[in-house]
């Protein structure tokens, strides 16, 4: 079928999108049935983050805006309270307990995604997508014997984007360079870079023995190799030339989306747009410094929120917004002090970066994997709240709906209608992992396996959700999980310790299960 589209505005965050034009003038021929596909994924964003939930102490309007003219899903999750797990069962529809290396990765891990796995960009590009990512990767490189002076590969070239611009791992790992299609960005050949996460490189500084170089001071895990003043994990030398500029890099990433997506012409075409905030270091561009009043933590969400409406500004210059199917995700849940000393604890104020959940980041409580999930298309998704349950891990399933693909993961389910806004229902069960620990959510309940380890994170204040008891929640009364219902209601415990064990396995727990009895 082909269409006519004309200007329009609106802001967005997790997009798919389906045309393409080359000026505000152009009228654009388009094939309805392959909108182009934008993922637009923040990094540590909590439920609370966001004024369309309730969120309160730092502005987010253009994610207000997408929320407000698309659908918001009060039921949407990530796959994990971790990044690597949920950026792997993203794209892949796989649960990451499947795989016991889908774990946080250091900067030097070895690819995790099979080259013969199935992906989200293998599906698209199948059916003649053009397929990009641009910015936080965290899914590892190579063989695990990564030359970073050479053509680094695998990578995400060789599982089904075409074009890629990333960071390794993340912004307080080394590398700290950009790679653009599995070579390093601007490096000098004879300043060659190495890598070691074990041992440091003689006489390179650290953030341990040479506080006076910091302009951040580390408080935990952040002490190694000093880059732009900034204390990293893992030990690095030589690259001066390709080091990134931590103040620029939400541009930088920025910058690269919209040249590609201008550069898509006819084609249609698939963004995966990784945005690094807020996670840390926390380092807003000067302009945004002090924007929030909460310290680095907020300037950098509303760093994120600018850049998602300059992106929105860009798509509708282009005439891209009326086919366009737009997601707004984050990887897991919030954390305030998650390695450096920024102020976030201090100036939070009345802001609750969880809303009314419980835990955070690395929980097993509702915070951990509940998260930002909104859908957005111009014309076609008419807005309002789902209370339907959906997760990352659908994207999969459901886009080879759209697209007319039969190829998916293993464990995505096609929720297409649900994320269109035809159908409220969504999933009837979802198993949520947080540091290889899994959970189980069906209809209104929550119930959590028992685990023996720490109740608490004490380095970054969350509870992770570990007891040596079952835990069962009501989450219909009791959404912020104060009321543990496992030795009232054993008949319903029961049936969802069967249920989780179908789809899990019984060899999950690290308690044995006869002490349970």
């Amino acid at each position: 079928m082909k269409l006519t589209l004309s200007l329009m505005g609106i802001f967005l965050i997790f997009t798919v999108i389906g045309c393409k034009s080359k000026s505000v003038d152009t009228e654009v021929q388009v094939d309805q049935t392959k909108p182009n596909i934008i993922f637009i994924y923040a990094d540590d964003l909590g439920y609370g983050d966001i004024g369309a939930y309730g969120g309160i102490g730092i502005k987010t309007p253009n994610m207000d805006a997408l929320a407000n003219n698309g659908l918001l899903f009060t039921h949407g999750y990530a796959s994990s309270a971790t990044c690597t797990p949920s950026r792997y069962a993203l794209l892949t529809g796989t649960y990451p307990w499947r795989n016991s290396n889908a774990k946080i990765l250091p900067g030097t891990a070895p690819l995790l995604i099979d080259t013969a796995q199935n992906t989200i960009p293998k599906m698209l590009k199948s059916v003649g997508y053009r397929t990009g990512i641009v910015g936080k990767w965290h899914l590892g490189l190579g063989t695990g014997m990564v030359d970073w002076n050479t053509h680094i590969t695998p990578g995400p070239n060789e599982v089904g984007f075409e074009y890629s611009y990333i960071m390794a791992a993340t912004q307080d790992r080394v590398p700290t360079v950009y790679i653009r299609n599995g070579e390093v960005v601007d490096l000098d050949s004879s300043d060659p870079i190495v890598v070691d996460y074990d041992k440091n490189f003689e006489g390179e500084p650290t953030g341990k023995d040479n506080p006076e170089m910091l302009k951040m001071k580390w408080h935990h895990g952040h002490n190694n190799s000093i880059v732009n003043g900034i204390p990293r994990i893992g030990f690095m030398k030589g690259g001066a030339s390709a080091k990134w500029k931590d103040e620029d890099m939400a541009d930088d990433f920025l910058n690269e989306a919209k040249a590609y997506i201008g550069q898509s012409g006819d084609q249609p075409f698939f963004l995966y747009y990784a945005m690094q905030q807020p996670h840390v270091p926390r380092t807003p561009h000067p302009r945004f410094v002090g924007s929030s009043g909460l310290g680095p933590r907020g300037d950098v969400i509303v760093e994120a929120d600018w850049c998602i409406g300059a992106l929105m500004a860009y798509l509708e210059e282009m005439n891209l917004l009326e086919n366009t199917l737009i997601f707004l995700s984050s990887d897991n849940g919030p954390v305030l002090n998650d390695g450096y000393y920024d102020d976030a604890v201090e100036l939070t104020g009345n802001h609750k970066p969880a809303g009314p959940l419980r835990g955070g980041k690395y929980s097993l409580f509702e915070a951990g994997t509940r998260v930002p999930f909104i859908t957005y298309w111009k014309g076609t998704i008419q807005p309002g709240k789902s209370d339907a349950m959906v997760s990352q891990i659908d994207l999969f399933a459901s886009l080879a709906a759209l697209v007319g693909s039969n190829t998916s993961g293993p464990d995505s389910q096609n929720l297409l209608d649900v994320l269109l806004g035809k159908s409220p229902k969504g999933r009837e069960d979802l198993i949520l992992e947080a540091s290889t620990r899994t959970a189980y959510r069906k209809g209104d309940w929550a119930m959590i396996p028992p685990y023996r380890g720490p109740e608490k994170n004490n380095e970054v204040n969350i509870e992770l959700g570990n007891s040596t008891e079952y835990q069962l929640y009501n989450l219909n009364d009791d959404i912020g999980q104060q009321k543990n219902l496992a030795s009232t209601l054993p008949e319903i415990l029961n049936g969802l310790i069967a249920d989780f064990e179908k789809i899990r396995g019984t060899e999950y727990s690290n308690i044995q299960k006869l002490e349970l009895k």
